[in-house]
């Protein structure tokens, strides 16, 4: 019987992860419950279970009183004749200890005791799960899809289920039972009735986390990810950078061929990743981010976060994007509000003057860098109005 008790804690131990110390701890307490149900009370007994073999005692610690005339309390007393028959050496005032046979427990008293392990089990099992799925809080993890709960999945993550909720998903994916996706663990919370894990598949931190699984210059922290804007299920644009001049932060992450974004764009049904080079100067960031749009001059203003962008004409809708989705994501990865203006509307602007922008940023080190470029984009633009410059 022992052996079998062994047995069943090393495989409580390895599949539910509960510590054999917890589950011995859980036993004893058991016990204990066992003897106040049958005998109505438990102040005076105490349980010990060796470790190695699983032998366990439970002993009732009985004071002893001259006659059996003078035992007030069978249950926590004992006359000096009996307690002569466990221990010679009983006296008058002492303690003695009466071996409690746990085979005589009534059905009831056995079966709360067994209800206490079971209890205690759940909890143990309930605590692991929230430990192991918290510690995973904002990572990336593969789920399979359940089934649905009114508009919302329930996602099984191995050990417990998930739930992505309506809001949480992108617009147009739909999943269907058994089907394998990468979710993103927002929050995990600890109820009465479990861990309750909440995820999600349009957070802009389930891309990088995507990326840092796959590409291994990241993992390792050749290359960082600098900043990342998203609109789930459209179009996700991410700046990239390193520090080392060897490595091409943008080629790490597109791989050979493509084969590394194409995993996770296959991995987010299709979504659009623009990958651009992260730069300190906000007028190079700008630029590359507006990107596939070519851009003639960026005018950025880093104390307002503001920046004037001009591009040519037939560059106009694209820089804008569709309902503005290129300017807006660009906005959000630079954190620059950004006003796009063709050749024309900006030729046309009242008061455009190449030299106020060339003198506001002399002193900012644009105007080395973008001299060539201003120079062309100042070509047909200065205008002899002395007025001041739009804001």
């Amino acid at each position: 019987m022992n052996k079998e008790l062994m047995e069943a804690l090393d495989i409580l131990e390895k599949e539910k992860e509960i510590s054999k110390e917890t589950l011995f701890e859980a036993i004893e307490n058991s016990l204990i419950t066992a003897c106040k149900n049958h005998f109505g009370k438990s102040d005076n007994v105490t349980v010990e279970i060796n470790r190695e073999t699983c032998d366990f005692m439970v002993w009732a610690n009985k004071e002893v009183v001259e006659t059996e005339d003078d035992v007030e309390d069978d249950v926590l007393q004992i006359s000096l004749e009996e307690a002569l028959k466990y221990d010679k050496n009983a006296e008058v005032g002492g303690t003695v200890k009466i071996e409690i046979r746990s085979k005589e427990f009534g059905r009831i008293a056995t079966q709360n005791a067994k209800n206490v392990i079971l209890q205690k089990i759940r909890e143990e099992e309930r605590s692991v799960i929230y430990n192991q799925y918290y510690e995973k809080e904002k990572d990336v993890v593969t789920g399979i899809v359940q089934r649905y709960i009114g508009r919302n999945i329930s996602i099984n993550l191995g050990k417990c289920d998930a739930i992505l909720n309506e809001s949480e998903m992108v617009k147009g994916e739909v999943f269907k039972p058994t089907e394998r996706i990468k979710v993103y663990i927002l929050e995990v919370k600890n109820t009465t009735k479990g861990p309750r894990i909440l995820v999600s598949r349009t957070h802009p931190e389930l891309v990088k986390r995507l990326f840092e699984s796959e590409v291994a210059e990241i993992a390792d922290g050749t290359v960082e990810i600098k900043s990342i804007a998203r609109e789930a299920g459209s179009r996700t644009k991410m700046a990239v950078y390193s520090e080392n001049p060897n490595v091409d932060p943008v080629g790490a992450c597109v791989g050979m061929n493509g084969a590394r974004v194409n995993s996770i764009v296959e991995e987010l049904r299709g979504e659009k990743i623009d990958i651009i080079n992260w730069d300190e100067n906000p007028g190079n960031l700008i630029q590359n981010a507006l990107s596939p749009a070519k851009i003639v001059a960026v005018f950025a203003d880093p104390d307002e976060k503001t920046a004037k962008v001009v591009v040519p004409d037939y560059q106009l809708s694209l820089a804008i994007g569709k309902e503005g989705q290129n300017a807006r994501l660009a906005a959000r990865l630079t954190g620059y509000k950004i006003d796009i203006k063709s050749e024309t509307q900006a030729k046309d602007a009242p008061g455009f003057r190449y030299e106020d922008y060339m003198d506001e940023y002399e002193d900012e080190e644009y105007d080395e860098e973008y001299s060539e470029e201003f120079d062309e984009a100042a070509e047909g633009y200065e205008q002899e109005s002395e007025a001041p410059v739009e804001e």
